[in-house]
């Protein structure tokens, strides 16, 4: 018997890619993260918010996306903290069963020139930004490997590969993560799963709000698409890696073409 989807059906269908699958965004209350949620929710994915202190920011997303028909929860967890991230992943597992796909989005900076960088500002930048996503990973890549299915998705950054001014450590810490995603994804290319990287340039988000205007026209002003991005356009690149299958240990540069 022949089913024929009318294109209703058929664009309902598609737009469900993720239906059936559990994913965790970190730091997935503010900016780019709860962007990252909110699509993944809209594609059917149940989705973990996990957040550190803004629990009323995490609060809204998962509101959003109850608004919208989808499947979410919110869990606190410091992932800078080897426990509180493996306990983020063992309350998904408790609370939906599994983990299909990871995103590891937390991250901050502590900006200064090198000779004015403390070693607190370092241990603070590369703790929550590289040495979080062996603590969430490490959690996860056990039970992926025995469902033989994963996509982990690190947001890493421009700064990563091309550095920044009075960003040594952040630039440290992102770089980091590419050299992570590359090795992790040759480890477990033969069996269902996908390591990838993301880089976004700069983004429109309220950090990148803050900055003075002028400032902000000089950056643009290099951009060659004379815009900053969206964050939706990263949540786009975070959507093709969830549904692709054959991309493995890549970078995908989303930044208005800034760096090639």
């Amino acid at each position: 018997m022949t089913i024929i989807l009318n294109d209703s059906a058929l664009q309902q269908s598609e737009n469900k890619s993720l239906a059936g699958k559990v994913a965790i965004v970190t730091g997935g209350s503010r900016g780019i993260g709860s962007t990252i949620a909110k699509e993944l929710a809209k594609k059917g994915a149940q989705v973990v918010i996990n957040y550190n202190s803004a629990k009323e920011a995490a609060d809204e997303v998962l509101f959003e996306i109850e608004q919208l028909g989808g499947s979410a929860v919110s869990f606190q967890a410091n992932v800078a903290n080897f426990d509180e991230a493996q306990s983020l992943v063992e309350n998904t597992q408790n609370y939906y069963g599994k983990v299909d796909i990871l995103v590891n989005n937390a991250g901050i900076t502590r900006d200064r020139t090198f000779r004015k960088l403390s070693e607190k500002d370092w241990n603070e930048v590369i703790n929550v930004n590289l040495n979080s996503i062996y603590h969430t990973t490490s959690a996860v890549i056990n039970p992926m490997l025995e469902q033989k299915f994963g996509r982990i998705i690190n947001m890493s950054s421009i700064i990563g590969q091309a550095g920044g001014f009075g960003q040594t450590n952040y630039s440290a810490s992102k770089a980091g993560m590419i050299g992570f995603t590359k090795s992790l994804a040759l480890e477990t290319a033969r069996s269902g799963i996908t390591v990838n990287a993301i880089c976004p340039g700069y983004i429109e988000t309220e950090m990148v709000k803050e900055i003075p205007e002028k400032v902000k026209e000089q950056l643009i002003s290099k951009i060659p698409m004379q815009r900053l991005g969206q964050t939706s356009e990263i949540a786009d690149a975070v959507l093709f890696l969830a549904n692709n299958s054959y991309i493995t240990g890549q970078c995908i540069n989303v930044n208005g073409g800034l760096y090639m």
